[in-house]
């Protein structure tokens, strides 16, 4: 197996987590984005299970619901020949009381290398990564940050338009509760692109501009000027209050329908994480239209989550090896 981790010259891996984009460097995303179109090249030509992680466990906590982001990781651990261990809240110990930290720390016990989790509250793999030998990996924490998800949506991107530097990309929709539109900003940015964000001004967080992003509440007046329309999901689950006055007047003014592709540029991209509102966010005539890489962002998905447990085992190795030496 190739395994050669950047064609960015210099460069190497060396951190112990990988908790957001805010923390890493544009060659550290690039690093990463290189890495995981290494693993996509390996499995186009039948390459698909590798002994990268052979002996290695990696542990998913899933403190909320997930069914790509869960699915893929352990997927992308067994890409990589890495056991794994599938926690979900709903059937473990903290229904009897036990905490977050026994949780894991019990896990952790058995012989965990990385844990992956997932966690309502910011700043909750923050945490858990003072206090584990393992390596913690976020896979959304709170409002946070989901940054394998900025990671696999900056792919997708490049892979489409081989560059992210002066490109426009809109994040239109519910961008107060969004972790997702957190990581992309700090990562797109960090690559050169001009980033809007546009939705209700409810739904956009105060100072936001100080993220070096424009803002927009008028997706029309946009549209021209926008390379990649990324459509994040409403997210009523973490809504406590009404932020606009309905469903059918969100997606009046904020909904991709085919009007709106057509008054967009020729080879624009849609993107949009899953789980989609389809009538809401997107109609279904976009979703499934040529414009739209919604299932590359879950194929590529993929690839990104075995490149980030790949370079996070590649970093541990390296520190076991000068704690021997």
């Amino acid at each position: 197996m190739t395994t050669a981790t950047a064609s960015v010259s210099g460069v190497r891996w060396t951190k112990k987590h990988l908790l957001g984009l805010e923390e890493l460097s544009a060659d550290e995303i690039s690093l990463i984005l290189d890495q995981a179109a290494e693993f996509k090249r390996l499995a186009a030509e039948g390459e698909t299970k590798l002994a990268a992680l052979k002996g290695t466990v990696v542990a998913n906590l899933f403190f909320e619901p997930s069914t790509r982001t869960r699915t893929s990781f352990s997927l992308a651990a067994k890409r990589l020949s890495a056991d794994t261990v599938d926690f979900t809240a709903s059937s473990s110990s903290l229904s009897k009381g036990e905490t977050f930290y026994d949780t894991a720390q019990n896990i952790e016990a058995m012989g965990v290398d990385q844990v992956v989790v997932r966690h309502g509250t910011s700043g909750a793999p923050h945490l858990l990564s003072k206090l584990l030998k393992a390596s913690v990996l976020n896979a959304g924490d709170g409002t946070h940050e989901h940054p394998t998800q900025g990671l696999l949506d900056i792919f997708t991107i490049r892979e489409h338009r081989q560059k992210i530097a002066g490109l426009t990309v809109a994040l239109v929709g519910d961008i107060l509760h969004s972790r997702v539109a957190r990581s992309n900003i700090w990562g797109l940015k960090k690559l050169g692109a001009r980033v809007i964000v546009c939705g209700p001004s409810t739904l956009i967080p105060a100072h936001v501009e100080r993220l070096g992003v424009e803002v927009s509440n008028n997706l029309d007046e946009i549209l021209g000027q926008c390379d990649c329309i990324n459509l994040l999901r409403i997210q009523f689950e973490r809504q406590r209050s009404a932020f606009f006055p309905s469903i059918r007047e969100y997606a009046h003014f904020f909904g991709m329908n085919g009007d709106r592709i057509r008054r967009s540029k020729s080879d624009v991209l849609i993107l949009a994480p899953g789980p989609i509102n389809r009538g809401v966010e997107i109609t279904p005539e976009v979703a499934d239209g040529p414009h739209s890489v919604i299932l590359d962002q879950v194929t590529n998905g993929l690839a990104i989550r075995m490149a980030c447990l790949y370079l996070l085992q590649q970093r541990r190795q390296e520190l076991a090896e000068a704690e021997r030496s």
